[in-house]
C-alpha cells in the first residue's frame, strides 16, 4: 500500500474513532452522573444510619436505612462495571488507531530514507543541472523545472506527513495511558465498594437475626400502626365527607366552586412532578400492601409513604394550598392536612408544627418538624388523596 493509501486508511480510522467517541461521551457522561447521584444517596443513607444506630437498638428502621444501602452500593457497582467496560471499548478502539499509525510513521520513514539515498547516490546536484541544461527546447526546460519542483514538494510532504503521524502518535499514547488509569481508579473504587456492599450485608443479617428474637415486640408494632392509620383515615375522611356535602348543598359559591377546579387543575399537571416534603431521605415504606421486612406471613398495609430522613428535618408543602386541619393522631404524633382543590396532601409524625387551619401556604413553606421515635428513626408519613380515593405518593413525587 502505498504512503498516500495509508494516510487516507488512517483519517478514516480518526473519523470512525471520532464518531465511536462522541456516543461513548454520552453514555460515559451519563454514567458519572448516575455514579455521582449514587454515592450522593450513599452519604444521604450513611447519615441516617449512624442516627438509628446512636441508639444501640435493632429497629425496622435500621434495617430499612441498611437495605437502602445496599440497593444503592449494588446499583453503584453496576456503574462501575458499565463504565470499566466502556473504558474497555475505548483503549481497544484507540490501540488499533496507535497501531496504525506506528506502522505509517515507520513506512514514512522508510521511503523518506529511500529517496534521501538515492539523491545522494545520483550525485543530485551535478546531475540536476545536467538534467535540465540537455534540454532541447524551452517548454521542455520548463517541464523539467516542473518536475524538480514536484520532487521537491514531494519530499517536503513527506517531512510534513512524519510530522503529523508522529504528533498523532504521541497524542493518541497519551490518550490511551489516561484512559488506563482511569480505569485503574474505577476497579480500585469497585473493589473498595464491593467491601462495602458485604460488610453491609453482614450487618444485615445480624440485625434481621436479632430482631427475629423481637417477634412480639414487631407484631405489637404493626398492630399499633393499624390502629393509627385507621384514625387517619377516619380525620381525612370526615374532612372529605364534609367538603362534599358542602359543594353539593351548594353551600359554596359559583366562584368557590370554580376555585376549587382550577386548584384541581393545578396540582393535577404537577404530577410526577411534586417536590418532597424533606431535603434528604428515601422512601423506607411504599404505598400498598407489602411482606413485613422480618416477620413472615404479615403484611402491612401503607396509605401513603414513609419516608425515612434526618433528625430534626423540615417538613415543607408539596404544593400551594389551604391548611384544612391540624391534629394529634396517636401513634402518627401531629398531622397536617393540605387541600389543593379536590386533592389533599397528608404529613404526620410530626413533632412540630408551624401552620394553623385555614392557612393558606405556598409550595416549600415550613409545615413542621420530624418526629424522632425512642429507636432513633426519623420518618415522615406522607399521603395524596383525590377525594376519598388514596393515591400512590410515589407516581406524583419527582424522581429523586
Amino acid at each position: 500500500m502505498s504512503v498516500g493509501s495509508k494516510y487516507w486508511l488512517i483519517l478514516v480510522l480518526f473519523y470512525c474513532l471520532a464518531i465511536s467517541d462522541s456516543l461513548a461521551q454520552k453514555s460515559k457522561a451519563q454514567l458519572e452522573k448516575d455514579r455521582k447521584e449514587n454515592l450522593q444517596r450513599i452519604a444521604e443513607t450513611e447519615r441516617i444510619l449512624e442516627e438509628t444506630e446512636s441508639e444501640r437498638k435493632a429497629s425496622i428502621g435500621q434495617l430499612t436505612a441498611i437495605n437502602r444501602q445496599i440497593r444503592s452500593r449494588e446499583t453503584l457497582i453496576t456503574s462501575l462495571k458499565q463504565e470499566i467496560g466502556l473504558l474497555d471499548g475505548e483503549i481497544s478502539d484507540l490501540t488499533i488507531v496507535v497501531n496504525a499509525l506506528q506502522e505509517d510513521l515507520i513506512n514514512l520513514k522508510e521511503e523518506y530514507t529511500a529517496m534521501i539515498y538515492a539523491s545522494y547516490r545520483s550525485n543530485w546536484g551535478y546531475q540536476t543541472l545536467t538534467f535540465l541544461f540537455s534540454s532541447k527546447t524551452f517548454n521542455q526546460l520548463f517541464r523539467r523545472l516542473e518536475y524538480l519542483n514536484q520532487y521537491s514538494e514531494a519530499r517536503q510532504l513527506q517531512v510534513q506527513q512524519i510530522e503529523v503521524v508522529s504528533k498523532a502518535l504521541e497524542e493518541q499514547r497519551t490518550d490511551v495511558q489516561s484512559k488506563k488509569e482511569q480505569q485503574n481508579a474505577l476497579l480500585t473504587e469497585q473493589i473498595r465498594q464491593n467491601r462495602n456492599l458485604n460488610n453491609l450485608k453482614d450487618k444485615q443479617s445480624k440485625l434481621i437475626a436479632e430482631l427475629g428474637e423481637k417477634e412480639e415486640e414487631l407484631k405489637k408494632e404493626v398492630a399499633d400502626r393499624r390502629r393509627s392509620i385507621l384514625e387517619l383515615d377516619k380525620l381525612i375522611a370526615e374532612l372529605i365527607r364534609k367538603e362534599q356535602e358542602e359543594k353539593a348543598s351548594a353551600a359554596k359559591s359559583s366562584a368557590q366552586v370554580a376555585e376549587i377546579e382550577k386548584a384541581s387543575s393545578s396540582f393535577e399537571s404537577s404530577r410526577n412532578n411534586l417536590s418532597w416534603p424533606v431535603e434528604t431521605g428515601f422512601i423506607s415504606s411504599r404505598f400498598g400492601k407489602q411482606p413485613h421486612p422480618v416477620l413472615k406471613g404479615i403484611m402491612v398495609d401503607n396509605q401513603g409513604v414513609d419516608i425515612q430522613t434526618n433528625k430534626d428535618a423540615l417538613v415543607k408543602s408539596v404544593f400551594e394550598g389551604k391548611v384544612a386541619t391540624v391534629a394529634f393522631v396517636p401513634g402518627m404524633n401531629s398531622v397536617v392536612i393540605v387541600q389543593h382543590g379536590d386533592y389533599y396532601t397528608l404529613y404526620a409524625k410530626l413533632k412540630k408544627v408551624n401552620v394553623k387551619k385555614g392557612q393558606l401556604i405556598a409550595k416549600g413553606d415550613q409545615i413542621g418538624e420530624v418526629f424522632t421515635d425512642a429507636e432513633g428513626v426519623s420518618e415522615v408519613q406522607f399521603q395524596v388523596w383525590k377525594s376519598s380515593n388514596k393515591l400512590d405518593p410515589a407516581k406524583w413525587l419527582s424522581a429523586r
